[in-house]
């Protein structure tokens, strides 16, 4: 005869019939369950690094309030960008660091054909063709006030006349090779205009990267520290053109309106503290999302680390995995290369 082993008799008890039909922790049970019911993955090519550009050679400045993260002259760049492409990093988002003495009231040194960034990007194009380049369109590291444009005598930023400026920018930019000119300032009509200069320019392919969500935020210290403008800027602020922290819907009409004028990808800046816009933009437009993990929040995260209080990777890569989640397609972060490494 044979034996029938014996049972749980907790699973067999009259009350527990039909309790519960449904268990969610089922599938969370095996690596291989979790897996194949995974919604979102994080890969190198889901991300962008921001790279500051610093003049000279043979240079590698540290930012103290962005920790692990450097000015490099251009020889150590090309050094960079060679390992992380061979982790899978495919795109960078450069940004210059501009010697004092080239700034001007009208941040003309922007659209010189021999400055900082045009040199960049040349020779990165010549190393490196398949890389693809972002190249930020503002005028806050040129100035010497710090604004992202031109400013009248009663100190406010003017639109249309710093709009002219963007505009020729953004055509020495694409005559130099830049893939994709990201016009961050936020000035109205910015991106209209851009897209059809480039448009009369034979840049048709150049594809414009729109800062449309980009709030005045209290991130932006440790980025206005590493490129110099945080000084020149005091205590002005940039209020009258930036979007204010407590607006979601004005972030709709103003990713609308890029979207219109001619814009390729959009963006939201910040991230995280702004996952509820990234989420509307993604779920109400369906246009490539981008979403910039700012230096501040770069700088928290960091901090915190280094003092032990949360994981390294585990809390990196959750909070990139959370901004991918509320629908950003790609994300500018300054954790990019350790990331790349991480996940190859």
């Amino acid at each position: 005869m044979k034996v029938q082993p014996p049972r749980d008799q907790s699973c067999s008890l009259p009350d527990r019939a039909g309790y519960p039909r449904t268990r969610m922790r089922r599938i969370r049970s095996h690596a291989f369950s979790r897996a194949l019911v995974c919604e979102n993955r994080l890969g190198a090519d889901d991300l962008v690094c921001p790279v500051f550009v610093t003049e000279g050679n043979g240079r590698r400045s540290p930012i103290a309030s962005m920790p692990g993260v450097e000015r490099l002259s251009i020889d150590f760049l090309l050094r960079e960008v060679g390992i992380w492409m061979e982790a899978g990093i495919g795109a960078i988002a450069l940004f210059p660091v501009v010697e004092p003495g080239l700034k001007t009231p009208d941040g003309s040194e922007a659209w010189n054909p021999k400055g900082l960034i045009p040199r960049a990007v040349r020779e990165l194009k010549k190393h490196f063709p398949e890389l693809g380049i972002i190249a930020d369109v503002a005028l806050d590291p040129y100035t010497i006030h710090g604004h992202d444009g031109v400013v009248d005598e009663r100190g406010r930023v003017l639109n249309d006349e710093t709009v002219a400026l963007l505009i020729r920018q953004s055509l020495c930019l694409a005559d130099t090779g830049v893939d994709v000119v990201a016009p961050s300032d936020m000035m109205d009509g910015r991106i209209g205009a851009i897209r059809a200069a480039l448009e009369q320019a034979c840049h048709p392919e150049t594809q414009i990267l729109a800062y449309a969500a980009k709030y005045a935020s209290s991130f932006y210290g440790p980025f206005r520290e590493a490129i110099g403008s945080a000084r020149a800027l005091g205590t002005s602020e940039k209020t009258t053109y930036q979007m204010d922290p407590a607006n979601r819907d004005e972030a709709i009409r103003e990713v609308s309106l890029d979207i219109a004028e001619g814009a390729d990808y959009v963006m939201v800046k910040p991230a995280l503290p702004y996952l509820d816009v990234i989420f509307a933009v993604k779920s109400r437009f369906h246009v490539p999302t981008f979403a910039y993990q700012v230096s501040g929040e770069y700088a928290v995260l960091q901090a915190a680390i280094e003092r032990g209080w949360v994981p390294e990777r585990e809390s990196i890569e959750e909070s990139l995995l959370c901004i991918k989640r509320a629908g950003a397609d790609a994300i500018l972060t300054y954790f990019a290369p350790r990331v790349a490494q991480w996940l190859r």
